[in-house]
């Protein structure tokens, strides 16, 4: 199986980047996984290091953090051809490695399906969730938004796309619908491919939750 670099961005995650880490393992023997932390003070790092046995983990620190900025540290750190970006308060729960390098034949980017978990609880699929149906869709737009919609909590590149195409470090959010714009208007593609699935858990600095229900 090809080699893969994973980024994990992480802010005080210790409640859940346990489960994120152990997901990447259930899936891949050794991946290369890479921790972009924004000072945390809780006992994530700890928890992180809990799994040094396991697989290849290398921790940088980025103290002028942008969503985009801490992205763009992990691949230039990735040794591998192919990346993914795992949210930290996130589990993989479906993923076949060879559909994913299938796909980015034919677009640069794969984003896939999430389930809200509130507490335990799997929430009706409202709001930013209601995006994240049962089909494929390629260059999904959203009506909601007025734009297309990519969302890179879990989604695969090769790592030569985001080399000559990194993420926008200015802004404070959504930079990953603002990369996703560049790319169409550079005669690009995308995929939503739901047979990829991971549960994604509330927190309450999650930016994506609006309403419980």
């Amino acid at each position: 199986m090809d080699k893969l670099s994973i980024i994990i961005r992480n802010r005080n995650e210790q409640d859940y980047i346990g489960f994120a880490i152990q997901s990447c393992l259930d899936f891949f023997k050794t991946p290369e996984i890479i921790i972009v932390d924004n000072n945390s003070v809780d006992n994530s790092i700890e928890i992180v290091n809990l799994f040094n046995d396991r697989t290849d983990i290398k921790i940088i620190n980025n103290e002028s953090y942008t969503p985009g900025k801490s992205i763009n540290l992990g691949v230039k750190s990735a040794s591998s051809d192919y990346i993914m970006i795992l949210s930290a308060h996130a589990q993989i729960k479906k993923l076949d490695f060879e559909i994913v390098k299938e796909s980015l034949e034919k677009h640069s980017a794969i984003f896939g399906k999430q389930i809200p978990i509130y507490k335990g609880k799997k929430i009706t699929p409202r709001y930013i969730w209601n995006h994240f149906g049962d089909k494929q869709v390629t260059n999904m737009y959203s009506e909601s938004e007025k734009r297309y919609f990519f969302h890179n909590a879990f989604s695969f590149f090769k790592k030569k796309t985001l080399i000559e195409s990194p993420f926008d470090e200015i802004h404070p959010g959504k930079e990953d619908r603002f990369w996703v714009k560049n790319l169409i208007e550079n005669n690009g593609s995308y995929l939503y491919d739901p047979r990829l699935q991971i549960n994604h858990f509330y927190t309450q600095a999650g930016a994506t939750w609006k309403g419980i229900g």
